[in-house]
C-alpha cells in the first residue's frame, strides 16, 4: 500500500469516528454538535492541505525518479509557490542540470576517443574481462591481417612497463600492454606500434653518413695512390720484378673503389620513377639475363605465366635489379640442381619467387634485412640492403621465409595491379 494511500485511509477512518461520535452529543449538546462539525470541516482542509505539503513532493519525487530511470534528463518542474516544494524542485532541477552536461560530456569525450582509437597510427586493441577481442582500430587490423603477432599480443604480462619487441620479415614492432577499470572490474588494452620507418630512417641517416665519409676518402686516396703507381710503373722494365706487384696493387686498388660504390649505391638510391609496365615482360627480360648462370648450375627456372596483363607501377630499372638479387640468391641457396618458381597472382597482388635451396636459418629470419647484414663468407650484405631500400620506396610489402626443407619464398605484395 503506497504512502498516499495509507494517509487518505488514514484521514477518512479518523473523520468517520468524529462524525459518527458527533452524532451522540446532537440530542443533548447540540452547540456542541455545530462546534464539532465546524471543527471537522477545519481538519478536513488541515488535512487537504498536509496531503498537498507531504504527499505531492514525494510524487513529484517519484516522477523524476522514473525519468532518471529512462534516462531522460529534460523533465524538470515548475515551482509552485510552497516554500518547501519549491526548494525540493530547485535541488531537482540543479541536479538534472549537472547530470545531463556530464551526460553530454562524457559523451563528447567517448566520440572524441572513439575517433582517436579509429584514426591512430598506433594499432590499438581492447579486450573484455574474458580475454576475448571487443574493439579493434584499423591500423591493429592491417598489421594483425600480415603479422603474426596477436599469440605474442596476448601472452605480454601487463606488468612489463616497457612493453616487448617483436621482429617480423625485416620489420620491428614495439607492443605494450596496461589494464583499465570498467564497472569495477579490470580489462587491458594494446598498443601495437611499428617502428620499421623510424629505425629504417635512422639506420639510414646513420650509415649513410659513415659510407659517404669512407667512399670520399678511399676514393681520394685510391686516386693519389694509382696515379703514384701508374708513374712508377712506367719507369719500370718490363721485365722488372716489381711490375706485376705494382699492377697487382692497381687491381686491389680498383676493387676497393667498386667496394665502396657499391655501398654508396645503397646510400644513393633515387626515388623511383614510376612508369607503368606489365611486370610479365620485366621478369622474361631479368630470365634472360641470367640464363647462362642458371644453366652453369643446372637449375631450372619456371615462370608460371599469368594468362593476363599484370601491369604494375614500377621504377623498371630498380625493380629489375631486385629480382635479378633475389635470384641470385636463390640460385647462391641451391648452389647446383635445383628449380626456381616465379609466380604472379591478381587476386593476392603479388609476385613470389620459390625455390628448393637450404633455406633460411629460423635463429636469423628476424636479422636477414638489417643493413649489410649477411652470412656468406665474403659477402657484403648488400644484397638484400638494396632489395629492402627499393621495395621500401616503392611501399611494397616483402618478406623471405622457409616453409619447410626445400622450400622458401621471396613474396612481394602490392598496392594495386591494373588490369
Amino acid at each position: 500500500m503506497s504512502l498516499r494511500t495509507k494517509f487518505i485511509v488514514f484521514v477518512v477512518v479518523l473523520h468517520a469516528i468524529t462524525i459518527g461520535l458527533s452524532f451522540y452529543v446532537f440530542k443533548t449538546e447540540k452547540i456542541l454538535f455545530i462546534f464539532s462539525e465546524i471543527f471537522v470541516l477545519f481538519s478536513l482542509f488541515i488535512s487537504w492541505q498536509l496531503y498537498q505539503q507531504l504527499i505531492q513532493p514525494i510524487s513529484f519525487l517519484m516522477s523524476g525518479a522514473n525519468a532518471i530511470k529512462d534516462r531522460d534528463f529534460n523533465v524538470k518542474f515548475l515551482k509552485t509557490g510552497r516554500h518547501e516544494m519549491d526548494e525540493l524542485i530547485e535541488v531537482y532541477n540543479q541536479m538534472i542540470d549537472e547530470i545531463r552536461n556530464e551526460r553530454t560530456q562524457q559523451e563528447e569525450q567517448h566520440y572524441f576517443l572513439e575517433k582517436l582509437v579509429k584514426t591512430s597510427p598506433t594499432g590499438i586493441i581492447i579486450f573484455d574481462y574474458d580475454g576475448k577481442i571487443t574493439a579493434i582500430n584499423p591500423r591493429a587490423e592491417s598489421i594483425i591481417s600480415r603479422v603474426p603477432i596477436l599469440e605474442t599480443v596476448k601472452s605480454i604480462p601487463e606488468k612489463k612497463a616497457d612493453g616487448e619487441t617483436f621482429y617480423y620479415n625485416g620489420e620491428t614492432y614495439k607492443i605494450q600492454k596496461a589494464q583499465f577499470i570498467d564497472r569495477g572490474f579490470p580489462r587491458f588494452f594494446v598498443m601495437i606500434e611499428e617502428l620499421t620507418t623510424q629505425i629504417l630512417a635512422a639506420e639510414k641517416k646513420a650509415y649513410g653518413k659513415v659510407i659517404r665519409m669512407m667512399a670520399h676518402e678511399v676514393n681520394n686516396s685510391i686516386g693519389a695512390v694509382n696515379s703514384i703507381i701508374d708513374t712508377t710503373l712506367q719507369l719500370q722494365n718490363e721485365d722488372s720484378e716489381i711490375r706485376e706487384a705494382l699492377q697487382i696493387a692497381i687491381e686491389r686498388n680498383n676493387n676497393l673503389n667498386y667496394f665502396m660504390r657499391n655501398f654508396a649505391d645503397v646510400v644513393r638510391l633515387p626515388e623511383p620513377r614510376l612508369e607503368r609496365i606489365d611486370l610479365a615482360v620485366v621478369i622474361r627480360k631479368v630470365i634472360k639475363l641470367i640464363e647462362f648462370r642458371l644453366m652453369d648450375n643446372s637449375i631450372d627456372l619456371i615462370f608460371d605465366e599469368y594468362p593476363d596483363a599484370f601491369f604494375i607501377d614500377i621504377d623498371v630499372q630498380q625493380f629489375e635489379q631486385v629480382l635479378i638479387n633475389i635470384i641470385k640468391n636463390a640460385i647462391e641457396s641451391i648452389e647446383n640442381e635445383g628449380r626456381i618458381l616465379i609466380k604472379l597472382s591478381k587476386k593476392n597482388k603479388s609476385l613470389q619467387i620459390i625455390d628448393n635451396g637450404k633455406g633460411v636459418p629460423q635463429d636469423i629470419e628476424n636479422q636477414l634485412f638489417t643493413p649489410f647484414f649477411t652470412t656468406k663468407k665474403d659477402g657484403q650484405g648488400i644484397g638484400l640492403t638494396l632489395i629492402r631500400e627499393i621495395l621500401v620506396n616503392h611501399g611494397f610489402e616483402f618478406s623471405l621465409k622457409t616453409f619447410s626443407e626445400n622450400k622458401t619464398i621471396f613474396e612481394i605484395k602490392f598496392e594495386s595491379v591494373i588490369s
